[in-house]
């Protein structure tokens, strides 16, 4: 199974500190936010790595990382999204990086308190289809939304203004080769990008979307309110541990 960073974009909501730096770099407590997707890949056994950057920054990256020998890596691997064009389309540029296997996808602003092994075990067991891995929150008006039915989720709403319930689907996704058929089949919604919502549901309705509920806490740190919560979280009570 490969993994998938998407740390592109021009990260306006933490503007002005993104006018210098890409959003991932910033620090979340002791390290840059980008550690903390690679170090819960490392931990789940997963070592080809790609990483999306994007926006002005992206060469810092190459800095930073290199290729990866600080993470005990051999190769690090590196794509450029231009614009932001959502997180569809940025997964959609690494096709042939994946080379019809299985993918683990983060967000590069996603931050866990534990880790992702037994996710990983299932959904390398599971034969074809997606995997979902699901939070509660306080404000899930924030994120796309898991309505359940049973042991099932029935329907994945995204940012609704009146949530059905507090399950949000965080950035932590897994997919079959398939996921980029369905990315190529998207239109852009009405905020102008291709929704990953949309291809969850492309899987729902195929009735081979499971999920799993995360445990420990989780946060991304993608506002000013959340990269606060981040880095005290993380000072508190550390991340990625086994």
């Amino acid at each position: 199974m490969k993994g998938v960073i998407l740390a592109g974009g021009l990260g306006t909501r933490l503007y002005p500190l993104t006018k210098v730096m890409n959003k991932h770099l910033l620090p979340v407590y002791d390290k840059p936010m980008i550690f903390y997707p690679i170090e819960t890949l490392i931990t789940a056994g997963i070592r080809d790595i790609l990483i999306v950057t994007g926006g002005n920054h992206a060469g810092d990256f190459l800095r930073l990382i290199g290729n990866g020998r600080d993470f005990g890596l051999q190769h690090v691997n590196y794509t450029y999204q231009e614009g932001e064009g959502g997180i569809a389309e940025a997964l959609g540029l690494a096709r042939y990086f994946c080379d019809q296997e299985k993918v683990v996808v983060i967000l590069g602003d996603n931050i866990i308190e534990k880790n992702i092994v037994q996710a990983v075990k299932e959904f390398a067991g599971q034969p074809s289809g997606a995997k979902l891995l699901l939070k509660e929150v306080e404000d899930p008006e924030r994120f796309g939304v898991a309505e359940l039915e049973g042991p099932r989720i029935k329907k994945i709403v995204e940012k609704p203004k009146a949530p059905k319930s507090n399950l949000a689907v965080i950035g932590i996704y897994f997919y079959d080769p398939q996921v980029f058929e369905f990315i190529d089949s998207l239109e852009p919604s009405e905020r102008g990008e291709l929704e990953i919502t949309d291809v969850n549901n492309m899987y729902l309705e195929r009735s081979v979307l499971t999920y799993g509920v995360l445990e420990g806490w989780w946060t991304d740190a993608g506002t000013f309110d959340s990269l606060l919560r981040a880095g005290r979280l993380v000072a508190q009570t550390g991340a990625n541990n086994l």
